[in-house]
């Protein structure tokens, strides 16, 4: 190789967790700030805005969660590559996944724009709410571009063992939005005043700065990226390499848009408040959980390099001690919304209405979120190992089997609280499994552990 990167095979396997998760975790914080700070400047301008953003919010996670599917299917491949392949090689798959990302951006912003009222009028969407989903969605389809490049290329850069980089250019993505949200929404100074538009816009022009950096990394520090790709066949056969991960990945996590959309019409029926309390809790879970997620992205990455080196002990002590970590932090954080749960619900609304049953989400989910985490975990090391199919099966056992059909039922006896209590039994029984198999794979792939 022409370049030498971040070996994880070799060295302390704390520290090397340690210090990959932490710029994750900071990077994490910035996108989930940045998903915070929309609906905390939306939620000044009313109820409807908010139910607005909260009809979104399903299909928003569609189009990331294909994104990121894409992108650990990039990771993935080339962190278990990165340590012994050429650097030509890596530099083939790098730009053959930007090319692959360049076609899904193209197919989103025409399917996208084209069926707006159409399909949010399916989800439940009223007229009085689904001119404002217009007024955003119009806007942020156009966006996709930012969503998906960035995503991908991240995903690069942190396979060969470099999370700071990415983690610092979320942040200033996060800050940005923060700084264009008020001004765009409200209107100060020379910004005109455009409401839930404004919060669209600023969205797509903070995403926009992540475009820009990472291409930079990409080309200038990395070399990653080339106009001279060696043929058709090379293409395809990266792409190849990329959709093995990267369909069942993003069909894992396609699910969970498709569920929450389905959710989200089960919750319409208490009401747009309903609608709105499940888009805040929504938001601020993807806060309470981002710490899992940074360690999930790390544990593929130190997964994948390890596998190419067949150092299966050194895979089985990461996932004891990431375990360990999940499942104290859900018990913290639980601990957490008990006491605080009410005033961190009231930074978003004010609405007495959203803030009870948003405290109705946190006290019956919450008490989950542990074996959420070991889902998450699990998920991720089945990618690093190249085997994301029970990821998906756990995944549709989890959505379809269990958490839709009880919600169902439960909110017909119990109202609200039913589907919440449906949320809590689907990521008990499938954390459990799913680590259990996990394990189970490992010893079957190196029975010696």
């Amino acid at each position: 190789m022409t370049k030498k990167y971040r070996d994880l095979s070799e060295g302390n396997i704390k520290k090397q967790i340690y210090s990959l998760t932490w710029p994750m975790v900071l990077g994490m914080l910035g996108m989930v700030i940045f998903n915070l700070v929309d609906t905390f400047f939306i939620g000044k301008l009313g109820v409807k805005e908010l139910a607005a953003i909260g009809f979104s919010f399903p299909v928003i996670m569609f189009v990331n969660s294909l994104a990121q599917g894409v992108g650990i299917g990039t990771g993935s491949l080339i962190a278990r590559n990165i340590i012994h392949a050429d650097h030509k090689q890596i530099k083939t798959m790098s730009t053959s996944a930007i090319l692959l990302g360049i076609i899904i951006v193209l197919f989103f912003i025409i399917a996208g724009v084209l069926t707006i009222r159409p399909l949010f009028s399916a989800l439940g969407a009223e007229n009085n709410v689904l001119d404002y989903i217009y007024d955003y969605m119009s806007i942020w389809y156009f966006g996709v571009i930012f969503v998906v490049i960035p995503m991908i290329g991240n995903n690069i850069v942190r396979a060969t063992g470099d999370t700071f980089t990415p983690g610092m250019l979320m942040v200033v993505t996060s800050i940005a939005n923060a700084i264009l949200d008020p001004l765009f929404i409200f209107g100060y100074g020379p910004f005109p005043q455009m409401g839930i538009k404004g919060a669209a816009f600023a969205t797509v022009f903070a995403r926009s700065i992540a475009l820009i950096f990472i291409l930079i990394v990409l080309l200038k520090r990395e070399k990653l990226l080339t106009v001279h790709l060696e043929s058709l066949r090379s293409i395809l056969a990266t792409w190849k390499d990329i959709i093995y991960i990267a369909g069942p990945s993003s069909l894992s996590m396609l699910i969970i848009p498709v569920s929450t959309a389905i959710i989200t019409k089960i919750v319409a029926t208490f009401g747009k408040e309903a609608v709105a309390a499940l888009g805040v809790a929504s938001k601020i879970e993807m806060f309470i959980l981002m710490i899992v997620i940074a360690l999930g992205t790390v544990v593929m990455i130190f997964t994948g390099q390890n596998l190419s080196k067949h150092k299966f002990q050194r895979i089985f002590k990461a996932l004891n001690i990431s375990t360990k970590f999940s499942i104290i932090w859900g018990i913290f954080i639980f601990i957490i919304l008990l006491f605080f749960g009410n005033i961190i619900a009231s930074l978003f609304t004010h609405d007495q209405q959203v803030i009870k049953i948003t405290m109705k989400y946190f006290y019956i989910i919450g008490a989950s979120y542990a074996f959420q985490g070991l889902i998450m975990l699990s998920s991720s090391a089945f990618n690093g190992l190249n085997k994301p199919y029970p990821t998906t099966v756990f995944a549709v056992i989890r959505t379809f089997i269990l958490y839709i059909p009880l919600a169902w039922i439960g909110s017909k006896i119990f109202n609200i609280n039913g589907v919440f209590w449906a949320g809590f039994i689907s990521n008990i029984i499938i954390g459990i499994f799913s680590l259990k198999y996990l394990y189970k794979t490992i010893r079957k792939i190196e029975p010696d552990i």
